[in-house]
């Protein structure tokens, strides 16, 4: 049951090509967004569709993958984990980020 714990799976559509950073390190970090859409039928019986933004970060061949194969609108699907970091704004607000950090990544869909 280890396995379970802190795991996301998602298939969704890329909403930009990913923004791709290469550390002082060497090490190379892609970012990008997928949409997942839920459809359902509303009380008066009408379709509506629900889409939800997920941010996500890949890091080295992962993230090398992203920058060759990724682009606006393709169907993929990812396994990682989800992971929370925060940050203090301009203001010096505390301001929180949750993202999913991509280990695994699927190119879906046609060609």
């Amino acid at each position: 049951m280890n396995n379970l714990r802190n795991r996301v799976q998602l298939i969704g559509h890329l909403g930009n090509k990913p923004e791709i950073k290469t550390l002082d390190s060497g090490k190379k970090m892609a970012k990008f967004s997928i949409a997942t859409n839920e459809t359902y039928k509303n009380n008066k019986g009408e379709k509506v569709t629900d889409t939800e933004w997920h941010n996500v970060v890949a890091w080295n061949k992962t993230a090398e993958i992203a920058e060759m194969f990724l682009d606006k609108g393709k169907e993929i699907a990812i396994e990682g984990k989800l992971s929370t970091r925060s940050y203090e704004d301009q203001q010096g607000v505390k301001r929180y980020v949750t993202e999913i950090v991509c280990q695994e990544l699927l190119l879906l869909g046609s060609k």
